[in-house]
């Protein structure tokens, strides 16, 4: 069966849908239980009184702790943790579509070294941790940009110098951050950047969910042109013969997948494999049609990574970085995906 076939083939449509519902109720339904896990137990019912109070007028009968657990520590925490998940998922599918790898993710054109060193150079200022997440951003959009302005000087396919100028200044800008961390105080500034780089989502307050309006802006156009992506599949000339501007449509792209990848890393830190490893399960769910394979990545994206916070909070009596649970998953993924034989793209 050929691309187009696999593609556009109508039997699988009402399956996919199902899935797709199903997939949300699964993230409601964890996103909600997640507020009852913590040090403080906080039965649902309370839970979902409290999070109605702040809609409708209920009467109180809940004591001062566990509003406070549900409100201030585990809502800003969990809602950023789906939708961190949700934009990484859609971050990696998006890059796998457009440069048709399966071994695409967020981090293919930098964005993500980017972020890290602007972090680093923010902790090594002594900024607060929202300077912090602004030099991560702002270094995060100025490392594609560079890759961009590379790959259009550069002779050759503009896709491949596209994915080796984000190689290579993700290079170099891991090896700025190393250096940063050589400078850095021992006892007080390298323990930061070293958590930091681990991915944590430890500390989010209510005043910082305003890092969820870039990530709109991103989710959206990409929820938008899903459809378009499957376009890309059929090859440039096919796609040009049915009205659509290749060009156009690859930059309007990876822009938004880099918005909300800079988005995403900087607030929680490096968090690895998760655009990866879900955009992969959830083309096994629904398949290769971007038209439900989109909103299915978002969704397991942000229940999977919600699930791992909840891991990262709980399991211990000290948290443990998300990153290095995701890695734990990512990487016999990752093996998997080299050792199989099925063909994906």
């Amino acid at each position: 069966m050929n691309n187009k076939d696999q593609l556009f083939r109508k039997g699988q449509s009402g399956r996919s849908r199902r899935i797709i519902w199903l997939l949300l109720f699964m993230l409601i339904g964890i996103y909600l239980l997640s507020f009852t896990l913590g040090r403080l137990s906080v039965p649902i019912g309370q839970v979902l009184r409290i999070l109605l109070s702040r809609l409708v007028n209920i009467p109180k009968m809940w004591d001062d702790a566990m509003e406070s657990a549900v409100l201030r520590v585990r809502l800003p925490r969990i809602t950023m943790a789906a939708f961190v998940g949700c934009c990484l998922s859609a971050a990696g599918a998006s890059y796998q579509g457009v440069f048709q790898n399966p071994m695409a993710s967020p981090d293919i054109l930098g964005a993500s070294n980017g972020a890290a060193f602007g972090a680093a150079l923010a902790i090594l200022l002594g900024a607060g941790a929202a300077m912090t997440s602004g030099f991560a951003f702002l270094f995060s959009i100025v490392t594609v940009s560079l890759a961009f302005v590379i790959a259009r000087k550069a002779r050759g396919q503009p896709i491949t110098n596209l994915i080796l100028a984000g190689i290579m200044l993700g290079s170099l800008m891991t090896a700025a951050t190393s250096y940063l961390k050589l400078v850095a105080d021992p006892n007080e500034q390298l323990p930061k950047i070293t958590y930091w780089l681990m991915g944590s989502l430890n500390g989010i307050k209510l005043r910082q969910l305003y890092a969820v309006l870039p990530m709109l802006a991103g989710l959206i156009p990409l929820l938008l042109v899903r459809w378009r992506i499957n376009l890309l599949a059929l090859g440039d000339d096919e796609a040009h013969t049915m009205g659509i501007n290749v060009n156009r449509l690859r930059l309007l792209i990876v822009i938004c997948a880099t918005l909300i990848t800079a988005s995403s890393v900087s607030v929680s830190g490096m968090i690895g494999w998760v655009g990866l490893v879900i955009p992969h399960f959830s083309r096994k769910l629904v398949g290769s049609n971007y038209r439900y394979l989109m909103p299915a990545s978002m969704m397991a994206g942000a229940a999977f990574l919600i699930v791992v916070d909840d891991v990262s909070r709980n399991l211990l009596t000290t948290e443990i970085p998300i990153g290095i649970l995701t890695a734990f998953i990512g990487a016999p993924f990752f093996i998997y995906l080299l050792c199989r034989r099925e063909k994906t793209f």
